[in-house]
């Protein structure tokens, strides 16, 4: 069987985020854990920030950040090494929409791809409006342009902080 040529390597944004035990530690565990990953490697990750919960208010502030990594892996296939490390975190999928989280991880960019499949919508639905996304993303890549939404410059621009507060170096 022959194999297929080695993909090229394409910068992908993640987004990680937690708000159930200590959220703080547990987003920096999961930086090491993804920096791990067979082709992936780290290439810039934005400071931990606070958030209110998008979901349900009754429950605790989240802890966010931004990582971009650089990698071979295609896009289904690196969103199954992310959800197996939300899962050896303990996530567990219970179909709560924007319930608490042990830990998220969200492919956000691929490269310049628009991707559109029932398991993956890329760029990240709602990253436009998400302050916890677009900040933490605005301080590692402030140049960089969305593809369909544009500039992040501007989308920064547009939307307000919320409460969104930097809380340390990841």
């Amino acid at each position: 069987m022959r194999r297929p040529p080695p993909r090229e390597p394409v910068t992908a944004y993640l987004g990680l985020g937690a708000n159930l035990g200590q959220p703080e530690a547990t987003v920096r565990a999961a930086r090491r854990a993804v920096g791990a990953l067979p082709e992936v490697r780290e290439t810039a990750f934005s400071s931990l920030y606070r958030s209110a919960p998008l979901g349900p208010p009754d429950q605790p502030d989240y802890v966010n950040a931004v990582m971009a990594v650089v990698t071979r892996r295609a896009p289904l296939d690196l969103l199954d090494a992310l959800q197996a490390v939300e899962a050896a975190f303990g996530r567990v999928r219970d179909g709560v929409r924007w319930g608490p989280r042990s830990l998220d991880l969200d492919l956000l960019l691929y490269g310049r791809e628009i991707i559109a499949e029932a398991r993956l919508t890329v760029p990240h639905p709602g990253l436009s409006e998400r302050e916890f996304v677009l900040y933490p993303l605005y301080e590692i890549a402030p140049d960089l342009d969305i593809p369909g939404l544009g500039p992040l410059v501007e989308l920064v621009r547009r939307c307000p902080r919320r409460g969104l507060t930097v809380i340390g170096e990841a």
